[in-house]
């Protein structure tokens, strides 16, 4: 149980942005059945009913992830507030979470019934209205009313935004003709534009609420995820741009619109994704304005994000550092503990001395040489005249991978004396696990592209989706330390590197995807952005 406890934070974080993708697809379908579908006429028969099928799909879904929310919840309050099970399933914050499962029920009925456009719109309103009971806007007490109006646009602007993009691409692959593709472009630029403006009105909104002053925008982890949501909507308005002007262009008839119009869709979906996994944790978060302690001032910040030169190169001895230490006396002799657990109060207890400080930002170092490799090699393969070694770059990868795993988590095996399967109870450490598992797959599989070892058309694609789920969990990744403002200035410097791996994820698939002038410039963005990431762990400090 007291895994459990610790993987919670993370596992609800996962669950929320998955129920919120879900909820966006399935309003979003009701919204593109709505407003786009019928310009279609007769012709838009078949294209109405494959949308109604991923709408009955999503909603299925839904039911499935709020239950489980609800029970992941319902088992926290149990072994944290000792709930007896009955109380913990009538608590008002399981029964919010457990709202939405009655609207997802009559969406998932009714996309599968002729006609019924009230009734969808309907469940599709109902069930947006029942996910803000999980917001802020309800859950706390001093929120004004109207900003749960905010809210509900904010998540109405997203279903009909991020959420439509799908049924989009899927409309202008079966479109039977030009002028169809045409009416799509045109209906869904105007429906899209609309969704966008409700995101931000509302999201301006909101912020001017939960963020009271320019100081908790940039010293608190809320604000910062703010800003990381705001960076990735920018993302989002660009390719929206993109493909305003390409809708413009469509009408006559050529194809190479078209094929940018869907290719930049294709990474609209990408990076709505991830900004709806930010929005689940954010509302993780407590509002800026409910924690006026623990800011980290600007000059805090600035500090530790001046590079001091040389890198650090050299590692300190194992021995030396805090986890090294005995465990707490009352932990070592309790029976039953569970290793994990007294391992975990160990670090926890004893303070962070310098050498923990130096073996952290070595790693970082020598993992920033390795990214920063990766780059520059990517870019000179581009080349014409690159050496034929360069396409092994992939390679760097596994090496990073095997550095990582023997000294990312100093207190598992094989340098600490806790076990490789039992660590994996511990949430922070499943967390990195899963990174270098990511990380693997990513070398192995674009070597075999890059060499031409693997000749199926949809290979080239894994590096991209690779690298923006590393990106994307890379968000919802927290260190967990006890010293809070700590925690936040190590935190402040992987956002950053989250991003950059999400937009070089974006650039890639549009090099793989566009094979035009567009494609070449994007081929030649994500290399400069894994050398600009490999540089920021290179300056990276924690003191």
């Amino acid at each position: 149980m007291q895994q459990f406890i610790e993987i919670y934070g993370f596992l609800s974080v996962l669950l929320r942005g998955a129920i919120s993708a879900a909820q966006s697809l399935g309003a979003g379908g009701v919204g593109f059945l709505l407003l786009i579908a019928p310009a279609l006429g007769p012709q838009g028969a078949a294209i109405a009913a494959s949308v109604r099928n991923i709408v009955f799909w999503s909603a299925l879904a839904l039911i499935g992830l709020v239950a489980l929310d609800a029970a992941s919840l319902s088992l926290m309050l149990i072994a944290t507030l000792e709930l007896d099970p009955l109380s913990a399933l009538t608590a008002d914050a399981v029964k919010a979470d457990a709202l939405a499962l009655g609207p997802a029920l009559v969406l998932a009925v009714a996309s599968r019934a002729r006609g019924g456009g009230a009734v969808l719109v309907a469940a599709a309103l109902a069930l947006l209205g029942a996910r803000l009971g999980t917001t802020h806007a309800v859950s706390r007490v001093d929120s004004p009313p109207w900003l749960a109006l905010a809210e509900f646009a904010h998540l109405v602007g997203a279903a009909l935004w991020i959420g439509g993009v799908p049924y989009f691409l899927l409309a202008l692959a079966r479109a039977p003709d030009g002028e169809a593709r045409a009416i799509v472009g045109r209906r869904f630029s105007g429906v899209s534009m609309a969704g966008a403006a409700l995101v931000l009105c509302g999201g301006v909104a909101m912020s001017g609420v939960y963020i009271d002053s320019l100081e908790a925008l940039y010293g608190l982890a809320y604000g910062v995820m703010v800003g990381a949501k705001g960076a990735l909507l920018a993302g989002l308005l660009t390719l929206g741009a993109f493909n305003f002007f390409a809708v413009r262009r469509l009408r006559e008839g050529r194809a190479r619109p078209l094929l940018r119009l869907r290719r930049f869709a294709e990474a609209e979906i990408g990076l709505g994704l991830t900004a709806i996994l930010a929005a689940a944790s954010l509302s993780s978060l407590p509002p800026a304005v409910d924690q006026p302690q623990g800011r980290v001032s600007l000059a805090e910040i600035v500090e530790r994000l001046t590079p001091q030169w040389p890198i650090r190169l050299e590692s300190p001895d194992h021995s030396s550092l805090s986890v090294a230490r005995p465990a707490p006396a009352a932990a070592a002799t309790d029976p039953q503990a569970e290793i994990p657990a007294v391992v975990a109060a160990a670090a926890a207890a004893a303070p962070r001395n310098a050498e923990d400080i130096a073996w952290s930002e070595y790693n970082h170092h020598i993992a920033g040489l390795f990214v920063l490799a990766m780059g520059v090699l990517a870019l000179v393969e581009h080349w014409p005249r690159a050496a034929p070694a360069a396409r092994h770059w992939p390679l760097l990868m596994l090496g990073l991978a095997g550095f990582l795993f023997l000294r990312a988590d100093e207190a598992v095996w094989p340098l600490g004396e806790l076990g490789l399967i039992e660590s994996l109870r511990d949430p922070e450490i499943a967390q990195h696990r899963i990174f270098l598992a990511l990380v693997v797959a990513f070398g192995l599989f674009e070597w075999r592209v890059r060499t031409k070892k693997v000749a199926a058309p949809w290979a080239p694609l894994a590096f991209p989706l690779i690298t923006g789920l590393g990106g994307a969990l890379l968000l919802a990744h927290s260190h967990g330390l006890a010293d809070v403002k700590q925690e936040f200035l190590i935190e402040i410097t992987h956002t950053p590197l989250a991003l950059v791996g999400v937009a070089s994820a974006a650039a890639r698939w549009l090099e793989i995807r566009l094979p035009d002038r567009a494609g070449r410039i994007a081929g030649l963005l994500w290399p400069v952005g894994f050398m600009l990431a490999g540089l920021m762990l290179l300056v990276y400090r924690e003191a």
